[in-house]
């Protein structure tokens, strides 16, 4: 576009003295952080990855436990050899095409920002999915709230202080004889936002001790465990319900298992023109190897 001119001005009328220039800096997408790999069980990985598609985990056995006196006879115990199955069944890919004219004359490395973008893509549905499925794989008893009845949250009258939902959770992982360290919980936002309110002092850097030093990776909240709990901040933990319910995902490390088999990228020459085709692939399982060690919180978020 030409810099505008006075009325009746006819010097360089066309404007064409103006040259066009393109940004070389590129306006990115915000990116939403990943935290699967931080709150998974990816021991299994190596043996997908070198042995097949499939990892056979065997179970602990349970052992019986009776009273004894002086003379008694005891009757050993059966063990089980139980196991459940890990499959790689899930995988996303994706395939764009460079033409070797715009490689030539682009002021940008489509190859280089698309891959990126792309990876970043594959990444953020690898967490949807996982998250997904830990909600879904919470064990019964550890359901605080439902999507019928959602557990409201705040600092009104009737409602709940979220660290109240934090000591609850908690509570029902230790019902379940889950191990304290290694635990995790993991929500939207909205739920930290009120866990920050005034009336819940336990987000406030001074009552952390950390200052303004606090190490935020990973959609980690806080450096410091609340409750037991290493705080993790995702868009992707599925809302049940509508805008206004939430969903608070809390466990332990051992609860889910992730591996990825196939993670590639390559470049192809296309056959049907002069262009560069680059291609990626990730092959995934996941599977929840102890509800017991998940709970779930369905809470009401005005």
């Amino acid at each position: 576009m030409a810099f505008p001119a006075s009325a009746g001005y006819g010097n360089l009328p066309s404007g064409n003295f103006t040259p066009v220039i393109y940004s070389q800096k590129v306006l990115k997408f915000l990116r939403r952080t990943s935290v699967v790999e931080d709150i998974t069980n990816t021991d299994y990985a190596g043996e997908i990855a070198n042995f097949g598609d499939t990892v056979n985990i065997i179970l602990e056995p349970t052992v019986s436990i009776t009273p004894y006196v002086r003379g008694s006879v005891l009757v050993p115990t059966d063990l089980a050899d139980n196991q459940i199955q890990m499959i790689v069944d899930r995988g996303n890919a994706f395939a764009f095409k460079v033409d070797d004219i715009e490689v030539r004359q682009s002021h940008i490395n489509w190859e280089t920002l698309a891959s990126s973008a792309a990876a970043y893509a594959i990444k953020d549905a690898f967490d949807q999915d996982v998250l997904s499925v830990m909600a879904a794989g919470a064990a019964a008893a550890n359901q605080y709230g439902t999507t019928a009845a959602p557990i409201d949250v705040g600092f009104g009258s009737g409602e709940i202080d979220p660290v109240n939902v934090l000591a609850r959770l908690s509570r029902l992982l230790d019902d379940q004889n889950v191990p304290s360290e290694n635990r995790f919980v993991v929500a939207r936002p909205a739920f930290f936002e009120e866990l920050a309110q005034s009336a819940s002092k336990v987000m406030d850097m001074s009552v952390m001790k950390f200052g303004e030093t606090s190490p935020l990776r990973n959609g980690m909240v806080a450096e410091y465990p609340i409750h037991g709990f290493k705080l993790y901040k995702s868009n992707n933990v599925p809302a049940p319900g509508g805008s206004a319910t939430h969903q608070v995902i809390a466990g332990h490390m051992s609860s889910t298992a992730t591996a990825a088999q196939i993670a590639k990228t390559e470049v192809i020459r296309d056959q049907n023109s002069f262009a560069d085709v680059v291609r990626g692939l990730h092959v995934y399982g996941r599977r929840v190897l102890r509800p017991e060690a998940l709970a779930r919180a369905v809470l009401l978020i005005d």
